[in-house]
């Protein structure tokens, strides 16, 4: 991967994750976080997960980004686009698992 495609990537993933390291990490600690999500036969959802690691990664120095972590990067930068662009719910978009499900993946719908 060179740098170009590097920047790309940390660009979209700056535009997708929109919410704060310690923001993500106290929604984290919701029942509405926890609820929501794929479980894949474990206690945590993947987006769960995804949430803890996003914030790993925004807390790194640029130049101690793996390539694993580029790739979670691109693999939140296409969960948020297919998921934000699906809409939510148009009675009460603010609590709904629309909603907590792209925040665990960092991305507050309601702040764009």
């Amino acid at each position: 991967m060179d740098e170009k495609e590097k920047k790309a990537i940390r660009d979209d993933f700056a535009e997708a994750v929109n919410m704060a390291p310690a923001a993500i990490e106290r929604f984290l600690d919701t029942d509405d976080s926890k609820r929501v999500g794929q479980k894949d036969g474990g206690g945590e959802s993947v987006g769960h997960a995804s949430g803890r690691r996003i914030v790993a990664i925004k807390r790194k120095k640029q130049a101690d980004l793996t390539d694993d972590d580029y790739a979670h990067m691109k693999k939140v930068v296409g969960y948020v686009r297919r998921h934000a662009a699906q809409g939510g719910p148009k009675d009460d978009p603010e609590h709904s698992d629309w909603r907590y499900s792209l925040m665990n993946w960092g991305h507050d719908p309601l702040k764009d």
